[in-house]
This record gives C-alpha cells, sequence and structure tokens, in this order.
C-alpha cells in the first residue's frame, strides 16, 4: 500500500482520524464489511434523523410491506458501503479489481468505444459505486475517465479522496462551472467521464423530477453530458455475500433518451436509475434525504401527482 502524505497544520484530533482511516484500509474487506454491516445497523438504531430518512425513502421505493422484509439487510448493506471506501481509497488497483467475480455487459462499452463518440458512464449510489470507475480507468475501452471532485469539508480527507481517484487513467474535474467544461471537452475528445447523478444539486442546477412516484430536485448536469452526443451507460457493482466480492454490470439506456429536451432527459436518467436500483434495492443509500430542498433556495416541490 502506497504511503500518503500527512497535510501540514492538522490538529492532534484530524491525525487520529487520518490514521484510523489508514488502519481500517489495512483490514481484509471481508473483515471491513463485516464491521461495516454491524455498525449500520447500530446507526438505524440509534440515529432518529437516519431512521426517518431511511424508513420514508424505502418504503416511498418498494412499498411498507416489502420495505419491512429488507429494512435489516439494507440497513446493513449501507454499513458495509461506507466501511469498505478505505480499503477502496487506498489499496492498490490491481488488489481492487481481483474483487470482481464478473463482468456484465462490458461489450456495450466495447461497441460504444467503436463509434469513437465519448463515453458517459452514470452510476447511482448503488451497491460498490467507487469501484466502476476503478474498472473503467484500468480499461483501454473506457480509459481515461473524468469524474467530479468536491473537497470534503474535512481537510484531512482530502488526500485520502484524492489519492483514490487519481490513478492511472483517472482524472478529476472540480466540482464547479469549469469541471463542467472539462467534463464536456473530455466527452467531446472521445474520453470518459463517470457521474452519480443521483444526488441534490444547488439551486438553479436541477429541476424537480419524478423519483419514485414523489418530485424530487434532480440535477441536469447528467442531461448536459448526454447531450454532447456522447454514448450513455448505466453501471453499478453489486456487492456479494460474505465477502466474497462484487459484480459489475453495465447496460445502455433501456429506451433512446429524449436528448432534445434537458428536464425530458434528466427525467428518463431518473427512470433508468430507479430501474437499476428495483433490481438490487437493499444495496442503496436510503438514508439519504433525496427529497430535501436544494441548498441556497426556498423552493418547494411541485405539488403533483406523479
Amino acid at each position: 500500500m502506497s504511503r500518503l502524505q500527512t497535510p501540514d497544520n492538522l490538529s492532534l484530533k484530524h491525525r487520529c482520524y487520518l490514521s484510523l482511516v489508514r488502519g481500517l484500509a489495512r483490514l481484509p474487506l471481508p473483515v471491513l464489511q463485516a464491521v461495516g454491516g454491524v455498525v449500520g445497523r447500530l446507526v438505524y438504531r440509534f440515529s432518529a434523523g437516519h431512521r426517518r430518512y431511511f424508513d420514508a425513502n424505502l418504503i416511498q421505493a418498494v412499498g411498507p410491506e416489502l420495505a419491512q422484509k429488507i429494512s435489516v439487510r439494507t440497513q446493513t448493506e449501507g454499513g458495509k458501503t461506507v466501511f469498505e471506501l478505505p480499503w477502496l481509497w487506498l489499496h492498490p488497483r490491481k488488489q481492487i479489481l481481483q474483487t470482481l467475480r464478473s463482468i456484465e455487459g462490458w461489450q456495450h462499452v466495447q461497441t460504444a468505444r467503436t463509434t469513437g463518440k465519448g463515453i458517459l458512464f452514470l452510476t447511482p449510489h448503488l451497491g460498490c459505486f467507487e469501484i466502476t470507475a476503478q474498472y473503467a480507468a484500468s480499461q483501454p475501452d473506457a480509459a481515461p475517465i473524468t469524474v467530479l471532485f468536491r473537497p470534503p469539508r474535512q481537510r484531512w480527507a482530502e488526500s485520502i479522496l484524492r489519492y483514490g481517484r487519481t490513478r492511472q487513467g483517472m482524472q478529476i474535474a472540480p466540482a464547479d462551472l469549469s469541471g463542467v467544461r472539462r467534463l464536456i471537452r473530455a466527452l467531446k475528445s472521445g474520453e470518459s467521464v463517470g457521474l452519480l447523478p443521483d444526488q441534490v444539486p444547488p439551486a438553479g442546477q436541477g429541476a424537480w423530477l419524478p423519483w419514485f412516484g414523489k418530485p424530487a430536485y434532480t440535477m441536469t448536469l447528467a442531461a448536459r453530458l448526454a447531450q454532447t452526443g456522447a454514448s450513455v451507460i448505466f453501471a453499478y457493482a453489486e456487492r456479494l455475500p460474505k465477502g466474497r466480492g462484487f459484480i459489475l454490470r453495465c447496460r445502455p439506456p433501456l429506451s433512446a433518451l429524449p436528448l432534445d429536451d434537458l428536464e425530458a432527459t434528466a427525467a428518463a436518467i431518473n427512470q433508468e436509475m430507479m430501474e437499476l436500483i428495483s433490481c438490487c434495492p437493499t444495496q442503496y443509500l436510503w438514508g439519504y434525504n433525496r427529497y430535501k430542498t436544494p441548498r441556497g433556495s426556498n423552493e418547494q416541490p411541485p405539488e403533483t401527482n406523479l
């Protein structure tokens, strides 16, 4: 495992945090996932805010009967998602990719590459979303790949995130207008871009669109990037039980995206992501407040029947 430089002028508390993450990364992946599963259930039990969003979002998506059946497993998988991140950020790529037990649908990426167009990988917060870009960056059919990077609020964590997302074949772009321009240039140059489009964007950078039957403020950036003419690939990595690794699944849109209309394209991307999530609902991050009002705005969602 490569050594990371500790940022200057860190407090003792933040140095301890950094050491903790590095220490966790040295544990075997199955151990981290097992610990994460326990922590995920504890967070659900003792964090009222997390439990409120988790329950409401899961019920909204799958209904109360199925939500009750899969709730504990979903709590467990959410904890695994968080605790496996240090391992994925800090381990050599060769070891990371050895955890991929199979790759399904990569022929769609190979076909897209033959067109000479850029490739836009869209991945929801489903399963092991960090490994999709790592795999793409290792393949001549997809590399190089550029992803958006927003520095974390805690400065001690920035070096770790940068290390994990700037390896060979991977590039980062700032989460601002200059970064968006960089993504567009990459796609128009025939390169790849990776994006997680199921995050609530700042005010003015999205639209209220259907998300599991309820309006959610949805980023339009993914739609703008699709309008460059890039080939769109939806991808996610399903986590296998008992630390056995992951299955990476890739596919093009099930239906042609309506690229002549930005909001219609964004709504279609939402629908495609909901299809992915419905295939593996226990591994989606339901604790995220997906229906919140965007920061910097008092705008409320429209009162419509979706």
